[in-house]
């Protein structure tokens, strides 16, 4: 699936509050108040409706193939894309994602991680508002063995010793786990052995003899369109039928009560039908074009631009700013919390100037300046449309793994270029396509004592153009 491209989430740092007061009544609202009611229910449940359908594409699949396995079973993807690669915009040369959805009405799932040898992995566990609930991994739970039950908001009842309950405030969970590794033949290996070891079924079939049912395919799911495309389609009489649907099983949190009880007066009741007739025809029509806008929009005035990158250090938990979380599902779906993976995005120079393979940069770290990571820091090269760049050493991405040489005084430059620097510089030289291209930074792990990018006391320092 192709979808706009996530370096956009970069620019999402300011916050807008949607949710209003309790409505005063509950008939249904004129035109004007509807509309205004249907923007705000729209980008409400924008997540929600995004995620779902997402979760349709991803799993319409009899057995696991590519990056689409059924429910309830792991997509583990064994090595990172080339440059022919065109599938996903922005790929990852960093980390093999493991991924995988679950449905928690029947019955809660168990997560089983084997030791990981302290490799570096994340498992992030979105729920259907697309909020990060759980982030078991290195940062937070260590390496060693463990085992989870991922249980619905409902669920009550007794696990089996040893695994620990991770409450999911939703029956749709999506599981977008991360493991590093080098690329190495070698490490590709060590990695696989471990990826192989994941083990997600239900708890019912713990400690059993188990064999995931086939999945089952359903024709009449669109695989080809993207799914934001797709979502974009719909109606709102479509959009907020399926959106009412889906908070049965997937409710609102508490803090949303001020803005459930708003949607009453368009009809929009969770778990029930859609009530057509409180919304104006004038205003349905109307609904969809203008929500969409707004939620494009908000990078036009809620991003930060330093030294040429942007990035975001707000998602993964969005509390009830409902703008900025259907913005990052719209651009960026699936974000990590800023603790676990920040991103800066270039497209500019020091000047301001778009990035041209025509011309030679260089990156200056100053001594102990590189980015502040405990994990690994990365940079990436995309051409213009977000895809990795065909060149002599299939190297998409530069970073310590790189073996960088360092200058006398410990400071660190990395050349950006379209032909090699030389032997002597090309571990630190991350080959550019000759026309337009875009850089994106990695932080896996920032750190958040100074210097940090999360509190703002580490900065990335402007790409500079050589020759000037």
């Amino acid at each position: 699936m192709k979808s706009l491209s996530p370096w956009l989430a970069a620019l999402a740092v300011g916050t807008v509050a949607l949710s209003g007061g309790p409505a005063a009544a509950q008939e249904p609202a004129n035109e004007k108040d509807a509309t205004a009611l249907g923007i705000d229910a729209y980008v409400y449940g924008y997540p929600l409706v995004t995620m779902e359908m997402t979760r349709r594409v991803m799993t319409n699949v009899a057995a696991p193939k590519g990056t689409h396995a059924p429910m309830g079973q792991f997509v583990l993807m064994r090595k990172y894309p080339d440059a022919s690669f065109a599938d996903v915009t922005a790929p990852n040369a960093d980390t093999l994602y493991s991924t995988a959805w679950l449905d928690l009405a029947k019955e809660p799932y168990v997560l089983s991680l084997p030791d990981m040898a302290d490799r570096y992995f994340l498992m992030p566990m979105l729920s259907g508002w697309t909020d990060v609930f759980e982030v078991p991994g290195k940062r937070t739970t260590g390496t060693k063995a463990q085992a989870y039950a991922i249980t619905g908001p409902g669920w009550k009842g007794k696990l089996p010793e040893g695994v620990k309950e991770l409450k999911a405030p939703t029956n749709m969970v999506w599981i977008l786990g991360r493991t590093y590794c080098t690329g190495t033949p070698e490490d590709y290996k060590a990695c696989h052995a471990v990826m192989d070891k994941y083990d997600l079924r239900p708890l019912s079939a713990f400690g059993k003899p188990y064999t995931p049912p086939a999945g089952t395919v359903d024709p009449a799911v669109d695989t080809k369109t993207p799914v934001r495309d797709q979502v974009h389609k719909l109606d709102a009489i479509a959009y907020f039928t399926l959106l009412a649907k889906l908070m049965k099983d997937n409710p609102p949190a508490k803090a949303d009560a001020p803005m459930v009880e708003k949607l009453t007066r368009i009809g929009l009741v969770p778990g029930k039908e859609f009530d057509v007739s409180k919304l104006p025809a004038a205003a349905a029509k109307a609904i969809p074009e203008l929500a969409q806008k707004k939620i494009l929009g908000h990078y036009q005035t809620a991003g930060a631009l330093i030294n040429g990158w942007t990035f975001t250090t707000k998602a993964g938990l969005y509390g009830t700013d409902y703008l900025q979380r259907a913005f990052i599902t719209a651009i960026g779906l699936g974000a990590n919390r800023p603790q676990d993976a920040v991103y800066p995005t270039s497209d500019v120079d020091a000047d301001g100037k778009p990035y041209s393979g025509a011309k030679r940069y260089v990156v200056h770290f100053e001594k102990g300046q590189t980015p502040p990571a405990d994990a690994f820091w990365s940079i990436t090269m995309y051409n213009a449309a977000y895809f990795f760049v065909d060149n002599p050493l299939n190297k998409y991405t530069v970073s310590p793994r790189n073996n960088l040489t360092y200058n006398p005084d410990g400071s660190l430059d990395l050349y950006i270029q379209n032909e090699s620097p030389g032997k002597d510089k090309e571990a630190n030289w991350l080959p550019a396509p000759k026309g337009k291209f875009v850089l994106m930074m990695r932080l896996y792990w920032p750190k958040e004592n100074a210097p940090s990018i999360i509190d703002g006391t580490w900065k990335p320092p402007a790409v500079k153009p050589v020759g000037k």
